[in-house]
């Protein structure tokens, strides 16, 4: 159990950066160059060399050359369902603040 759970903080710590939650949206329709990324990002290729490292690290993304391009993707869909599960998180935490926001207004 121990291992798991050092897996599992390891894993969100990967997952810890807005800029690589970004870049894995970005591969939900499949494999990408670092430029590709860039241009759809708006941020400059070291960056997103960067954070593609830091996922590459923790098995998030692989990589498949062509040419002289490298293509990323996602190495398991599941994460795409852990992100979806986390936008309903964020949804309900709106609806809570709405509902707090709507009962102090009516005082």
């Amino acid at each position: 159990m121990k291992r798991l759970r050092e897996f599992k903080a390891t894993f969100f710590k990967a997952l810890a950066n807005p800029i690589r939650i970004q870049i894995i949206d970005e591969l939900r329709n499949g494999e990408l160059t670092v430029n590709e990324l860039k241009k759809r990002l708006g941020i400059e290729a070291p960056n997103v060399s960067q954070q593609l490292a830091i996922l590459r690290n923790n098995n998030i993304v692989i990589t498949r050359k062509s040419g002289n391009n490298i293509y990323y993707s996602i190495r398991h869909s599941i994460i795409f369902k852990l992100l979806d599960e986390t936008k309903k998180i964020f949804n309900e935490q709106l609806i809570d603040i709405q509902n707090l926001l709507k009962g102090l207004s009516k005082r």
